[in-house]
């Protein structure tokens, strides 16, 4: 009798243990990113350019400091291009003189010395100064305005569309704007564009004759965090603001916060940031197949279809624990015609989670494609009208 009363029950805790196993896991719950106190920040992944998290990115407030990476920017570039080298002598101007900038920061140089492009560089990048950052815009440019013309150049060009540059070196000015969006892309960009001139913005301290000056950004300090950039600011109209990079394995993560109320206060909200990135996120390079990323037709051209890849590498950054809930679509432009150039945008993908867009990468064309001579257009001529004919009365094999 008690083995006829068991049966059922011990029926039951079976299928309640077979429910169970069958029922799909759960994605794990996505932390929200911390309270940041400032008046705008952003939190972005070098890599692939993504924005993980931000607020009032797009806001325009005054750059202070920040101004300089832009000058370091264009101070690189030129260097690179070799228009101007590191060892040239620079004559300080009586504009570039350290007592022009009294009460904020400066290499201390006096009219008539000579200068390395190499120690103002470390000047402007390190001690932050005032003065050697219009001693390198002079030699760079000749005057102040002619450089600031090629800062806001760079700038466009960049994709910083809502910032303006009003001087070199920051210090408060009528209508010298710029926001935390448009400082990640800088800082991205001389990362990835200036491998020999970012190395100087982790290096802790510099001196200059007798004068040592300690980098202020807290974060290279940070034993929990490898920082190796990237620059402090402060101004009364701009508050205490910093831009701070550090890498991870192999992710790097820029985070910029602006506006926040005292020097402590920009280098630990920096910190959560980054904290919480790299906790959280992560930079994947998902593989597609050929059929996936097959060659593209190009109508007139020779060759007739070119290879694609996708941008940045192909890199994403997702969330950690909700990697497995990603979806992706792919659309290309089937009415590519010749010329073609190579890197040019001829489809894309769309990154889904949980049926939200998580981001989009550009496809882009590898390699060129010229317009071919007329006797090998003409297949093209008859056969493109009859398939978009086709396509028109959505005909397709297989329909019913």
């Amino acid at each position: 009798m008690m083995l006829k009363t068991m049966k059922p029950l011990l029926f039951l805790v079976i299928l309640l243990c077979t429910t169970s196993w069958l029922t799909p896991a759960r994605a794990e719950p996505m932390p929200s990113p911390p309270q940041i106190a400032a008046k705008a920040w952003i939190l972005m992944s070098y890599h692939s350019g993504q924005i993980i998290a931000s607020e009032n990115e797009h806001e325009q407030l005054a750059p202070a400091s920040l101004a300089k990476v832009m000058t370091s920017y264009v101070v690189g570039q030129e260097l690179k291009a070799g228009h101007i080298a590191a060892d040239d002598k620079v004559i300080v101007s009586e504009n570039a003189w350290g007592k022009k900038f009294p009460g904020s920061s400066k290499m201390f140089l006096n009219v008539g010395d000579e200068v390395t492009v190499a120690d103002l560089n470390h000047g402007v990048i390190i001690a932050s100064g005032n003065d050697a950052t219009v001693a390198l815009a002079e030699h760079v440019a000749g005057h102040q305005s002619a450089f600031v013309e090629m800062m806001n150049i760079h700038a466009q060009r960049i994709g910083m569309k809502n910032s303006y540059f009003a001087n070199p070196h920051g210090l408060d000015s009528e209508g010298q704007v710029t926001t935390a969006y448009d400082i990640a892309l800088l800082t991205r960009s001389l990362i990835h564009e200036l491998p020999d001139i970012y190395p100087l913005f982790k290096e802790k301290s510099f001196k200059f004759r007798d004068i040592k000056q300690g980098n202020r950004n807290a974060l290279l300090w940070d034993t929990t965090l490898n920082v190796d950039g990237v620059k402090t600011g402060y101004t009364q109209d701009a508050g205490y603001s910093l831009i701070s990079s550090a890498q991870q394995n192999d992710q790097r993560l820029i985070a910029v916060v602006m506006g926040t109320e005292s020097a402590g206060a920009r280098r630990t909200e920096s910190k959560k940031l980054l904290t919480w990135g790299f906790r959280f996120f992560q930079d994947i390079t998902p593989q597609f197949s050929d059929k996936e990323l097959s060659p593209l037709k190009v109508w007139y051209g020779s060759p007739s279809t070119i290879k694609l890849e996708v941008a940045d590498s192909g890199i994403i950054t997702v969330p950690r624990r909700q990697r497995k809930e990603l979806e992706y679509r792919i659309s290309y432009n089937h009415e590519l015609e010749a010329p073609v150039s190579k890197g040019q945008l001829v489809g894309k993908v769309e990154w889904y989670l949980n049926d939200k867009l998580l981001t989009e990468q550009p496809i882009l064309a590898a390699e060129n494609a010229e317009e071919a001579p007329w006797y090998k257009k003409i297949l093209d001529m008859v056969w493109r009208p009859i398939g978009q004919w086709f396509a028109s009365r959505n005909w397709g094999i297989g329909d019913e």
